[in-house]
């Protein structure tokens, strides 16, 4: 039905413009949120004119019934030429809520991460900036029926389309207790009683707030003293209420109903008597969702002599050089160094940008940074909901945050005047969106960011990604360095315990050798905080029958499947299946199950039962899925109502807790022997920084590596603190295996369902690069996991020199060769993914 309702609507509008031959006819080329390879134009009807503009949403009908909102990407008269254009059915915006720079942000992310621009809408707006499509039904009130002749069901809809005007579909299904109502509102929409139309609502709705004011009657002395004896007397809880608010609007300018409810005691009933005797007035006013201190911002802390120097190093190259990385050894204060920056950028009018891996990291910094910024810093990132994402969004585009902070979606936002891009942790691999596209580096995109405003980019980190190191050092990029921790804080004494040894001598206890048990307990003695360290989550990630070797694995995918003795279930790690754990094997019929291996749950339960009077908390995915979960276990460290926090990778980035002295790595090895070329440049990386969490005010920490290779020569670099050995050993490496940074990577990963027809594809697109780009095609082979969510996968490497490549031209093959593929009855239901410079 709404298929025939939109003809009709393109019907009138054509009407309409006949009446006005004069105007001009106007055509926009719009973006829809779908992965589409070309943009769409469509008719603007001339009443409309002058309300479209580029970066406004407007509602399209696209396909045969769906509604969508697109973005106004250009603005012309030239109707397309292989196709009719439709009318546009809706302007939204009284201005643009995409502005044009951002525009030329998203084509470039869609043309270098080949994908389209479609995808890069999706990733950018707030979903509540996506309208959701409703089908609404009305009667029809210019035709007369008889209601003895409905059916009881229609007679149900018309009944209660008398009471209200208006329903959805939704309220059918739930009136008629039945999910089939398409067919009996067909047949009442024939019969001329109800009118059906595809509405687009908003899904952004400003939070409301009731605000009071006293009466001006009531400004005079007199006429107040006269009205508290009577109040007294007849209402006393109204009575209270006024008392509450006099006392409040000594302190405060605004106060909520809210407010008062809670200070004075009165219930609503009582502050509505009062506004109806009019001597409160009420009124409603949007509010925002997010912190309200506007404060004037002072920074009022001391830069050490090394701090300072660094600060004018970075100033003084910031004129030659756009882009400048900033090697701090962990706890060297370096975050004290962005607030100065910050500072001098903001007295200059413009915004800041600083991005961090993680929302641990965001919301462990931010109250810190609010000290010195209070309410000119915003926040952004996955964990707010869809409004408060749009409030962020619309208050950047107003300009009303100096700074914002945020994960790797903040690069997405409408910036008036970006000056500085703070991107701190820069190697860390949070800032690759994996699925779905756009597969982009937000480290790499603030870097394009920052060169399209004309404002400079500071990367961070203890530990530089080799790609960002080369390019300082080649001196495509600033470098500027920390040497020593803050205060003269010594970094951590590391030690490192042969697991095989103790094991030898049965001092293991559990996961946990005698050495880190010690160290552990004198901590909790000096009530000093401890953190280990395990990168796994679950319980156990293998059962395993001790007499046929069965283990269970998910149906999906290619995997074992995780326990979880929070659940009792077995989980995928993948797709998120579940079973219930077997007591029997399902193989041979055997009681003789174990479990092998252990993730953090299983860490935390033995500690618990090594360590009973211990306060112990696990920190991971499974335990911070819930808004506030995350920030409550960080308040709960920060006032020492933990003892030992036990985590995966989170624990590693960046917490900053004065009492945490001892840092225990469960298992070393797990880093250290993952196939995959950068496996020695993560390893290092993570064992250092979450060494850095150790003794990080006055006293010095301890760090106890566990390992079964405790002469691995990571671990040696990472005692001595070795960035640069670490670097140059493995820089040879990657050059003679023609790895970043010398060379750049594409890979493109092509699943389907049936792995013979797989073997076909990647087959057939492999030969097709090959035309190409010869040798520098690898593959097609499968991956570590063959298969996932039922696409079984098979992946082709492409590798490119740096120099006397054209990286551009290569990629615009790749589409093609992509593109004339899917041309092919061979592609039949395969899915092809490119990923630039995968990590």
């Amino acid at each position: 039905m709404p298929l025939l309702l939109s003809e009709t609507n393109n019907i009138m509008l054509e009407f309409a413009d006949i009446q006005h031959t004069d105007r001009e006819t106007l055509f926009v080329e719009v973006i829809l949120p779908l992965a589409i390879a070309k943009n769409y134009t469509y008719r603007v009807p001339f009443q409309m004119n002058d309300a479209v503009a580029i970066g406004k949403r407007i509602v399209v009908q696209f396909g045969k019934s769906k509604l969508y909102t697109a973005i106004i990407l250009s603005i012309g008269n030239q109707a397309p030429e292989k196709y009719e254009a439709k009318y546009l059915l809706d302007v939204l915006d009284d201005r643009p809520v995409v502005t044009e720079r951002q525009l030329q942000f998203w084509a470039w992310l869609a043309d270098y991460y080949l994908c389209n621009l479609g995808e890069v809408m999706n990733a950018a707006l707030p979903s509540a900036l996506k309208l959701a499509s409703e089908t609404k039904i009305e009667l029809n009130k210019g035709f007369e029926f008889d209601k003895s002749l409905l059916h009881d069901k229609e007679y149900l809809i018309v009944d209660a389309l008398e009471i209200q005007p208006e329903l959805t579909v939704g309220d059918i299904v739930k009136l008629l207790g039945q999910k089939t109502v398409m067919p009996i509102l067909k047949s009442m929409f024939e019969k001329n009683i109800i009118n059906i139309s595809e509405e687009v609502s908003e899904r952004y709705k400003p939070r409301k707030k009731t605000f009071l004011t006293l009466n001006p009657i009531y400004h005079n002395q007199d006429n107040l003293k006269e009205l508290f004896p009577i109040l007294e007397k007849r209402a006393p809880k109204q009575a209270d209420a006024l008392l509450a608010f006099i006392k409040l609007a000594r302190t405060q300018k605004n106060i909520s109903k809210n407010e008062l409810i809670e200070e004075s005691g009165a219930g609503d009933a009582s502050i509505k008597s009062l506004i109806e005797k009019e001597i409160f007035i009420a009124e409603e006013r949007n509010v925002s969702r997010l912190y309200l201190d506007d404060d004037e911002f002072s920074v009022d802390f001391q830069l050490s002599e090394q701090q300072q120097n660094t600060l004018t190093d970075i100033k003084e190259q910031f004129n030659s050089k756009d882009v400048i990385l900033l090697h701090g050894v962990t706890s060297s204060g370096k975050t004290q160094v962005y607030i100065r920056l910050i500072e001098d950028v903001i007295n200059s009018g413009k915004q800041v940008l600083y991005l961090l891996p993680e929302i641990a990291l965001t919301t462990h910094i931010i109250e810190r940074l609010r000290q010195y910024f209070g309410g000119n810093i915003g926040v952004y990132h996955s964990r707010f909901n869809d409004n408060e994402r749009v409030e962020v969004w619309q208050k950047v585009l107003n300009h009303e945050y100096k700074v914002v902070l945020g994960a790797r979606s903040s690069v997405f936002l409408p910036f008036a005047d970006l000056g500085l891009i703070i991107v701190d942790e820069e190697h860390e691999t949070s800032y690759k969106q994996f699925d779905p596209a756009p597969r982009y580096n937000a480290r790499d995109a603030a870097i394009y960011l920052g060169a399209m405003y004309q404002g400079k980019v500071l990367l961070g980190s203890a530990t530089p990604s080799f790609e960002s190191y080369y390019n300082a050092r080649t001196n495509k990029y600033g470098f500027a360095e920390l040497t020593e921790r803050f205060g003269g804080v010594e970094l951590p004494l590391t030690e490192v315990v042969s697991i095989t040894e103790e094991t030898k001598k049965k001092t293991m206890q559990s996961h946990f050798t005698s050495v880190l048990m010690e160290d552990i307990k004198k901590a909790l003695a000096n009530k000093e905080q401890v953190i280990l360290f395990q990168n796994r989550r679950g319980y156990a990630p293998l059962l395993m029958c001790k007499i046929c070797a069965y283990t269970p694995k998910c149906i999906n995918c290619d995997v074992s499947l995780t326990y979880h003795k929070s659940s009792g279930r077995l989980h995928c790690h993948y797709c998120g299946y579940k079973e219930d754990a077997p007591s029997i094997c399902p193989a041979c019929g055997s009681t003789h199950l174990e479990y092998k291996g252990f993730g953090t749950e299983k860490v935390e339960d033995e500690l618990s039962m090594l360590l009973p009077e211990a306060r112990i908390t696990r920190m991971d995915m499974d335990t911070t899925r819930s808004r506030n979960s995350l920030q409550n276990i960080l308040n709960d460290l920060e006032e020492k109502k933990i003892d030992i926090l036990v985590g995966t990778q989170m624990v590693a980035k960046g917490l900053d807790f004065a009492d945490v002295t001892v840092i225990g790595v469960i298992n070393a090895d797990s880093l250290l022997k993952y196939p995959d070329y950068r496996a020695n440049e993560r390893s290092f990386q993570m064992l250092a920084q979450v060494s850095g969490r150790a003794g990080r005010r006055g006293k010095q920490g301890k760090v106890v590596i566990q390992t079964y290779d405790p002469n691995h020569r990571v671990i040696k670099q990472v005692i001595e603190n070795d960035y640069k050995d670490l670097y140059l050993t493995e820089m040879e490496e990657r050059r003679s295996f023609k790895y970043p940074p010398f060379y750049r990577i594409i890979n493109l990963d092509i699943k389907h369902k049936t792995p013979e027809i797989l073997n076909n594809q990647a087959e057939y697109l492999a030969n097709e690069f090959r035309k190409n780009f010869g040798d520098r095609v690898i593959g097609p082979e499968f991956p570590l996991v063959v298969r996932i969510r039922n696409y079984y996968i098979k992946s082709i490497m492409l590798k490119f020199e740096r120099d006397g490549v054209s990286i551009n031209r290569a990629k615009a093959i790749i589409r093609d060769t992509i593109t004339q593929f899917q041309t092919t009855k061979l592609s039949k239901g395969s899915i092809v993914q490119p990923d630039v410079d995968p990590i």
